[in-house]
């Protein structure tokens, strides 16, 4: 068996780095963080449209818990007063969510 030169090592490797960096490399884009305020019983903005890669946070300033709940997507569990949870969107796809105590309250996430 024959050892491959070290170019060939040298360009095998340059190409699976260039594999892994992937999208991120070839757009050049951060990722972005986005927050979605929890107040007066609803969320705002009630629309969001966000990249792969970027981090939605949901704040609620409302005196009582919410949930931030995407059947079979994502589930936040209840969010308390004054806390926080956030979400890494990593498939894309449009997600309607709703909070699990308040069904009336809705919103939408669409990962592009």
């Amino acid at each position: 068996m024959t050892r491959p030169s070290p170019v060939a090592l040298a360009c095998a490797l340059a190409f699976a780095l260039a594999f892994a960096l992937g999208a991120g490399a070839a757009t050049g884009a951060a990722a972005t963080t986005y927050t979605v305020t929890i107040d007066g019983v609803k969320y705002e903005p009630e629309v969001l449209k966000v990249n792969r890669g970027d981090t939605v946070v949901w704040v609620n300033r409302d005196p009582f818990p919410h949930t931030v709940t995407a059947r079979g997507a994502f589930d936040s569990r209840s969010i308390d007063a004054a806390k926080s949870w956030k979400y890494a969107a990593k498939r894309a796809g449009e997600y309607r969510y709703v909070c699990a105590f308040h069904p009336n309250m809705k919103g939408t996430l669409t990962v592009k």
